[in-house]
Parts: structure tokens; sequence; C-alpha cells
């Protein structure tokens, strides 16, 4: 490829389902491979199955990449130089390319039924034989056609391959790759309602869009031999493939619905942020990284597309996308921290609305360290909502002389510094370990063992609200 040519890359999802991790890393190496480049990312949509479409403009892919942080350049709503960006659109241009095969005398009509064809490919496989498309069609007459026709038998349009011929491409991880034609069925272009196939569609719109490097998972390997082959019958020169190892759950099976994480929803919804999505995304199979936090824009940096690991799958760890998670959320600024938490927090207690920005701020501050999620706000500011309900036989007789210490000093509680040093002072003169006092303390306004500093949860709570707290443990 021509060192000068413009780097151009494209998503292009289709909208019969939720965006899932695997959706999620390809845009998102396409998006890295186009910032590192200086080239154009360009977001397609496959939109050609109407009947599955489960977004049908595409509204919540593009929602979701906004949320992520993959900016595109071209595409639906923003248009571009190649527009529509809607495959359902671009028909016409389709048919364009059809009708250059048909005078090219490549393609030939097919009336086998799908019946007839898995019949042949059962036999086939009995007889230990690759399964193949056998031309029955192509050795059709004019005359036999022609009758075929008016009896307005259904067909498709399949490619006549040159099974002496081969094809080679470069991938990125695989390095050349060549394709004996001999091992390829002579593939369908058109399905029977006149509607084109995912491979020609792909081809057309990937040559038209002048795409330079095609980035997609490992699982379309297969289709690439047919796309390459449509490139040389056009005359037009291959882009360079890079087909991305699938994502796999711990036992080593791909990725599927019924493992967490598999949607990107199912992460949205849990609390994990988009800076930790991404990043884990995009280290996860790429070798040994002397940071592993990074941002998008240090990614498109670090990233190494020259020597990429040649490996067929991926291992989807969720506690190492758990631990990004909560270096990311211990990295966001307070008031960015409290916006993306507060949704999670309203979920569980709506009364929070009623409490100012400034002191939600202040009280998710105090607990991030807590937090592996978002969602975990509203286990770890549980104690601001609802008094703990403390079983007080857990209390022994030493906890007693802690009470009275308190009692003592329960005035003071509005200062709460000065309260708790004071606690400190009569603790150590009766020789009362400082742990035990503190434990007393955090039972008794929060009934957890672990947490905030003393001075810092009276002031979260209040310091009538914390007395009420420690009087009903005394």
């Amino acid at each position: 490829m021509n060192t000068n040519t413009p780097i151009r890359v494209r998503f292009a999802p289709s909208p019969t389902g939720l965006m899932h991790l695997g959706n999620v890393r390809t845009a998102l190496m396409n998006y890295l491979f186009a910032q590192q480049k200086k080239g154009i990312f360009i977001i397609r949509i496959e939109d050609t199955d109407s009947q599955r479409n489960y977004d049908p403009r595409a509204t919540k892919i593009i929602a979701d990449l906004t949320w992520l942080g993959l900016d595109y350049q071209e595409g639906p709503i923003k248009g571009g130089p190649y527009a529509p960006y809607f495959q359902s659109e671009r028909t016409g241009i389709y048919q364009e390319y059809i009708k250059k095969l048909e005078d090219k005398k490549l393609v030939y009509r097919c009336f086998c039924t799908p019946e007839e064809l898995e019949k042949r490919r059962q036999r086939q496989l009995a007889l230990k034989l690759p399964p193949r498309y056998d031309r029955t069609c192509l050795k059709l007459s004019p005359a036999e056609i022609a009758q075929l026709l008016t009896e307005k038998k259904p067909y498709i349009l399949r490619v006549q391959l040159d099974q002496s011929g081969s094809i080679t491409i470069h991938d990125l991880a695989h390095g050349t790759i060549t394709f004996e034609f001999k091992n390829f069925s002579d593939f369908p272009i058109t399905r029977a309602d006149g509607s084109v196939t995912f491979i020609f569609a792909n081809f057309v719109d990937d040559l038209v869009m002048k795409i330079t490097h095609v980035i997609r998972g490992e699982d379309h390997l297969t289709n690439t031999a047919n796309q390459a082959a449509l490139y040389e019958i056009f005359h037009a020169p291959i882009p360079t493939f890079w087909h991305l190892p699938i994502l796999c759950n711990a036992e080593g099976k791909k990725l599927s619905k019924r493992d967490f994480g598999f949607s990107l929803t199912d992460l949205m919804d849990a609390g994990y942020v988009h800076e930790a999505i991404d990043n884990y995304l995009a280290i996860i199979g790429g070798g040994v990284f002397e940071q592993e936090i990074m941002n998008l824009d240090e990614l498109a940096q670090k990233l190494n597309f020259d020597h990429i690991h040649s490996t067929g799958h991926v291992r989807y760890d969720v506690e190492k996308l758990r631990w990004l998670n909560h270096k990311w959320i211990a990295k966001l600024a307070p008031q960015d921290l409290m916006e993306r938490c507060l949704p999670f927090l309203l979920k569980s207690y709506p009364q929070a609305e009623k409490l100012s920005r400034d002191t939600l701020t202040t009280l998710i501050q105090a607990v991030k360290t807590d937090l592996q999620t978002l969602a975990d706000i509203s286990t770890a500011l549980s104690f601001i909502f609802q008094a703990p309900s403390i079983d007080t036989s857990i209390l022994t007789p030493e906890h007693s002389a802690i009470a009275i210490i308190i009692k003592n000093h329960l005035d003071q509680i509005a200062k709460a510094e000065e309260f708790v040093a004071t606690l400190k002072q009569e603790a150590k003169k009766q020789n009362i370990p400082l742990s035990q006092l503190f434990w007393f303390l955090r039972m008794a306004l929060i009934g957890k063992e672990h947490g905030p500093a003393i001075h810092e949860l009276i002031a979260m709570l209040g310091a009538h609200e914390a007395q009420a707290r420690i009087e009903k443990l005394m």
C-alpha cells in the first residue's frame, strides 16, 4: 500500500442487538489505530436485515460510542463524502457493482433451494468430502435458465471463482495469508429476495469508501478470501486486514450473553466507567505495558501496531477490569465522580436528592477508596440514610468503660476533632486500646468496623444524628 495513502478505517456494526464487548473492542481498535496514524475513523451501519434490527437508526450504538469517547469523523448524523452511511440506503450502489459483475460474466444464477443445498452438504460430509457448492447451476443451459425464469423460480447470484487460482492478503497479526480458491465455493452475493449479502455489501462499501485497513474480529477471517477475490476482480488494491482475537470467558469459551459484562449495558448498569473499559479492552492480549493505567490519547501513543501478537482468543478477566475501574474512580475529579455516582445513589436512596451537591461531593470523597464500581456508592454511603441496627450482645464489659468516657464528653460532639482528641486522651489514661474506642464509635455511627475517620463521620452525619446513634449503643 502507498505510504502516502491516507489511513481510513471503519467500524460497521449491525443494529440487531446491544453493543457487546467484542463490538466495543473492534470499535476501540479502529479508533486508536486511526488516532495513531492520523487517519479517519468511519462509522457505517449494517442494517440490511430489517426484521432483526433492534436499533433501527443506530441511536443506541452512536450513544454508546459517544459515552466511550470514540469520536468518529464520518458516519450517521455527521455525514461525510461517502454518504449515506446506512447500508439500507445504499442499494443503488450495490446494484451498480452487480451490473459490472454481470457484464464481466463473472456471476451466474443459482436456483438451488436451501433444502437442496443442505442435502448435498450432508451427503458430502457423509462421504468425508469438504462441503462445497457443486456448481449445479453453472452447468444450466440458456434454455433451462429461461424456463426457470419463466416459472419465476427464486434464485441468487453466485460469483464464479477461478478454482485454479489463489489470493494473498496481509494481516497485521497473522502476516501473509494465501487462500487457494479450490478450497472455496462459488459464493453468493445476493439473497433470494434480491437483497445483497453481508460479504458483498461490505466489499462494495469498503471499496467505495476507500477503506485502507479492515480491523474486525477473528470470526470474519473466513469471509476474507471471498472479499479479497472481489477486489482482484475489480482490479482494486486489497486493504490490509487485522483480525482481532475472540474474547473468551474464564473457561476459554467464546464470551456469550450468559457471561457478566458481555454487553456494554451490563457494565454501564454495574457502575463501570468508560475510561476503565477502554483501558482494559485496549491492553488485554497486547503484551506487557510499563504503565497500565492509560487514557485514550496515551493508548493511541503506546500501542504498537507494528508488532501485534498473533492469537486466536484472549481471556476476559472481570477482576482485572474491576481493578482498573477502581484505579480510574480514584483518578476522577471530585465533582465528576459525584455526578457519575449520583444516579446509583438516587436509585437506592431517593432522599439523597435533598442533599446539596457540595455535601454529596464531600461524602463521596470520604468513601471513594471503597468504590470498586460506581454502584458501590449505595453501600458505602448507606449509613447516611439508614442508622445501623446493632445487636448489643456483641458488646463486652470492657465496652462499658468506653461508654462512660464517651457519655462524659458527649456534650463536645459538635466540635468533632476536639471531641475525638479528648476521647483519645481519656482512653489512654485508663489504658483502653484506641482500637477498641474507635471500634465502638464506628459500630455506633455506621455499624461497620472500618470506614472514614471518626471526626469525618460525625461531620458527615451531623452532630445531632451522630449523638443520637452513639446514645443508642450506650
